[in-house]
């Protein structure tokens, strides 16, 4: 089974130390969740029904001409491998292991490519999964060139699947509002930038047909009332997603420095910074064994298939968190002074 960030769990069961005395940098989660507002008692017992409401202000926020709300991107992901029959998929990578997994565990076969390397593989592909940006490293495609591969592979009814889980911070690099063209599926995350990761809530952009076969296959109340509420107030108010936009940027030059000012150079977005093994002076393991055992749970990455192995950080949550980071940073620049 892939393995995922936040899993406190295996952090308390492998080192011994208390949950509660964990700083969990190990996902890419916006620490400033969006404030959940308060329910009406009847969204607890009424069958979650999804609203238009809920719809038209998530194709406003992404662009969307028209989209269907999923829970949480990863029913998508699981979805849409069901939605052909066995084909061949190139995914990029490294990147969320869940989208090779499960087209894998559909019966297709599976091509995994570095980003340099997924142009050469699309004429011998039926479909094409790529994360933009992209989920470690950071890595982007230009929309002009993926529009160009939507093309290329809608001529001969194949998908280009664009999964956008970090696009909120970079709208520049969004092709939600093309989603519409023949063969064509856009992901998207309220769980990342709106910090919301609980509420297990997303979006899929593609044609009419496409979302309707998606519909078909997740069948009715595939969204709690709650998420639902939530989610459309977040998505509306434009107020918060400004200023979160300023912080982000602010936190994600903040992770920047300080890596940098170890001597580690990243890559990434406002929300993660990658370190890879070289740039980590190939001591990949020893520093992530290092922040665990100062109770800093980072994101350990050794992806064998893509010849990837590096460590990703997220933003901590409160400047006591940061503080706790940066000495950990500096014990281990001290011991390898010393």
């Amino acid at each position: 089974m892939p393995e995922h960030g936040g899993n406190l769990n295996d952090a308390v069961a492998r080192f011994g130390r208390a949950r509660g005395d964990w700083v969990d940098v190990s996902t890419g989660i916006n620490p400033a969740h969006y404030p959940v507002p308060p329910l009406p008692d009847n969204v607890w017992h009424r069958l979650p029904e999804v609203s238009k409401e809920l719809e038209q202000a998530a194709a406003a926020y992404y662009g969307f001409p028209a989209c269907v709300a999923v829970a949480g991107t990863q029913a998508a992901i699981q979805a849409l491998p069901r939605l052909r029959v066995r084909c061949r998929v190139c995914v990029c990578g490294p990147s969320y292991a869940e989208h090779a997994w499960q087209w894998q565990q559909a019966g297709h076969e599976v091509i995994r490519a570095r980003y340099a390397e997924l142009e050469q593989h699309l004429p011998q592909v039926d479909v094409m999964v790529v994360v933009n940006p992209n989920n470690p490293t950071g890595e982007t495609i230009a929309p002009t060139t993926l529009l160009a591969w939507r093309e290329q592979l809608a001529s001969r009814g194949g998908w280009l699947i664009v999964d956008e889980a970090f696009g909120d911070t970079v709208p520049e690099l969004s092709i939600a509002k093309h989603s519409d063209l023949p063969g064509l599926w856009v992901l998207r995350s309220v769980g990342k930038f709106f910090g919301l990761a609980g509420l297990r809530l997303g979006f899929v952009g593609a044609s009419a047909n496409l979302l309707a076969q998606l519909s078909a296959w997740l069948g009715p109340w595939a969204v709690s009332g709650p998420a639902q509420i939530i989610a459309r107030q977040a998505l509306s108010d434009r107020a918060w997603q400004q200023h979160n936009r300023q912080f982000l940027q602010q936190q994600g030059q903040r992770l920047r420095n300080l890596l940098t000012a170890n001597g580690w150079q990243s890559q990434g977005t406002e929300l993660f910074q990658w370190c890879s093994h070289v740039q980590l002076q190939h001591q990949t393991e020893a520093l992530w064994e290092h922040f665990a055992q100062h109770g800093i749970w980072v994101r350990y990455f050794d992806h064998s298939a893509w010849s990837a192995h590096g460590l990703r950080f997220g933003l901590p949550a409160t400047e006591a968190d940061w503080q706790r980071l940066e000495q950990a940073c500096q014990r281990w620049k001290r011991r390898e002074t010393t």
